[in-house]
């Protein structure tokens, strides 16, 4: 069963193709980090011509690493929310003309529960249940895994996601975007107890990081902009710090909570080298099976689209021609 997967949530134009619902025979991304960077940020419109541009190329170059034909194909799955709506209506525009096509059928998934399903794509996989922390720019939350398509959430921010914490952070400082990719280069040498940065709602499993932004913006009106090398490298450990602890510790505890013996961590900010030290340090010490994907299926990709649609192909679920894309798509609930 091999299956097509397109993925254009935000700002990555992306296609792969699976085999058997797991194994990975081509994972093509085009990014747009040099679009956006002059604006520190996604610009939408800008986001959704680029993916116009891309996404014929994409395929076709996915197809070709993957050495199968249309005629190999089983199926085409595409997300479908949530995300930039004029992004992903260019990728499920696509989706549907080619499925209409070649005569296949198609599914829209979720991306969220995408970022977990590529956890399936490496040699060690997870059995169900498990606890997964879902954490990127735009999205932080804890969910109870059943299965796929039976998930409920156990935590989730109240104000911002954790990646926005950090890309924020690095348009403050004006050390680049993404703010974290960079956060997590320079903070390798910087001492993480230099500056004190808040942890958020303790108490709770649901997660706040709009109050560490404050705390930072209020160190820069305090001390100016400019940072020697040393400091500047502390101050971002101490800032990283803040967020990593509140992650690892409410994920772990979300997961003791639940009775889970088993911890996904995916999304963007899984990349992020000292949350994966510390994941690993506190769940060997708690006894809980860790599961993270390679940084590369962490990042927005159309791997784990594929992954997540071959199950429900299998399954002989599909979409028709009227499904339309969603901006909005918690994936406790159903899609509107």
């Amino acid at each position: 069963m091999f299956v097509l997967g397109i993925e254009s949530s935000c700002d990555e134009t992306a296609a792969a193709v699976v085999s058997g619902g797991e194994l990975l025979l081509s994972n093509v991304i085009a990014s747009q980090i040099a679009t956006h960077e002059r604006y520190g940020g996604v610009v939408p419109e800008l986001a959704s011509r680029k993916h116009a541009e891309a996404i014929g190329p994409v395929i076709i170059q996915a197809m070709e690493e993957a050495q199968v034909t249309w005629d190999d194909l089983s199926g085409i799955a595409v997300t479908r929310g949530p995300g930039l709506i004029g992004s992903l209506l260019v990728g499920l525009s696509v989706a549907k003309a080619l499925a209409l096509a070649r005569n296949l059928p198609f599914v829209g998934v979720n991306h969220l529960e995408s970022h977990i399903a590529a956890i399936f794509l490496g040699d060690c996989k997870p059995e169900f249940p498990f606890a997964a922390l879902v954490v990127s720019g735009g999205h932080t939350a804890v969910y109870h895994v059943q299965d796929f398509g039976n998930l409920r959430i156990i935590g989730q921010t109240r104000d911002d996601a954790a990646g926005e914490a950090f890309d924020k952070a690095g348009k403050m400082l004006g050390i680049g975007y993404p703010g974290g990719i960079v956060i997590d280069r320079l903070a390798k040498k910087g001492d993480r107890r230099a500056f004190s940065f808040p942890r958020a709602m303790r108490e709770s499993l649901d997660f706040s990081f709009s109050g560490v932004k404050t705390a930072l913006l209020a160190v820069l009106k305090k001390r100016g902009t400019v940072f020697e090398a040393e400091e500047l490298a502390d101050l971002v450990a101490s800032y990283q710090e803040a967020i990593v602890d509140v992650l690892v510790e409410k994920t772990i505890r979300a997961a003791e909570i639940s009775g889970l013996k088993r911890i996904i961590v995916c999304g963007g900010v899984a990349s992020n080298s000292r949350l994966r030290e510390k994941f690993y340090e506190e769940a060997a010490c708690r006894g809980k099976e860790l599961f993270i994907p390679p940084p590369v299926l962490c990042s927005d990709n159309a791997g784990m689209v594929a992954v997540l649609g071959a199950r429900f192909l299998k399954k002989g679920c599909s979409d028709s021609w009227s499904l339309n894309a969603v901006s909005r798509w918690p994936y406790d609930k159903e899609a509107p």
